[in-house]
């Protein structure tokens, strides 16, 4: 079964809106483990308009399935924070300074010999280590030279041309990810992924091990609740 990783940072910003605790993002993350799922995500950001590197520190002290920090590599501030706190995986973004919402992979041909420097740092630390990707066979290619763990697709093509073609909007993800698998890496998934799109991608990706969503579940968690939502995001995983 592939791994559903919550990303909490939409309960942060809610938080941050009016300041205060309201919602506890602590209590928000012992929840969604507490109704079944397997990872929790933040991506701080150096403006910290949503995950403030604070709640990071809190966050590892109670987080006991698998605690995944994605960020931009690129600031030292997140290299300090991640290695401080040692989650069980660390997702590398491309992230620019400003940006919205990633929208991109790495990519690694361009950039080899800066992510090969860096996922050491990480591996050293005993962090496994995921570099967020486009499903692009060469970048594919080039994330295993690299020495990452595991690669993390990003979906959003997939989402935006999903209900103009399942079979086209999934096959470059097939082939990353058969490519991938023969390379020894290691798969995730995320962006874009939801109630409507999630259980045919998970049925087709070969190898994935995890997904990581945020944005649409915690939408859907307004209409359903948080509990009835995880649990309707794990029924598409099995």
């Amino acid at each position: 079964m592939t791994r559903l990783s919550v990303n909490i940072n939409k309960i942060a910003t809610l938080r941050n809106s009016r300041g205060g605790n309201n919602p506890d993002l602590i209590q928000v993350a012992k929840d969604c483990e507490r109704f079944g799922a397997q990872g929790i995500t933040v991506h701080p950001r150096p403006d910290e308009r949503h995950i403030r590197y604070n709640d990071v520190f809190e966050l590892k002290k109670i987080v006991t399935t698998e605690f995944n920090i994605e960020g931009n590599c690129q600031e030292q501030k997140f290299i300090d924070l991640v290695l401080a706190n040692k989650p069980e995986q660390v997702t590398l973004v491309p992230d620019v300074l400003g940006q919205i919402t990633s929208n991109h992979g790495w990519d690694t041909i361009t950039n080899y010999h800066y992510l090969t420097d860096m996922i050491a740092v990480f591996k050293k630390a005993g962090i496994r280590v995921s570099i967020f990707v486009d499903p692009v066979v060469k970048m594919v290619e080039g994330a295993a030279k690299t020495g990452a763990d595991r690669i993390e697709l990003y979906t959003e093509a997939y989402a935006t041309h999903f209900h103009q073609g399942w079979e086209l909007a999934i096959a470059p993800y097939i082939q990353a990810a058969t490519v991938a698998q023969s390379l020894g890496l290691g798969i995730n998934a995320g962006h874009d992924l939801d109630l409507h799109n999630l259980k045919y991608f998970a049925e087709n990706i070969p190898g994935l091990q995890e997904v990581s969503i945020g944005h649409a579940l915690i939408s859907d968690a307004l209409y359903y609740g948080l509990e009835n939502t995880i649990q309707q995001y794990l029924r598409q995983l099995v």
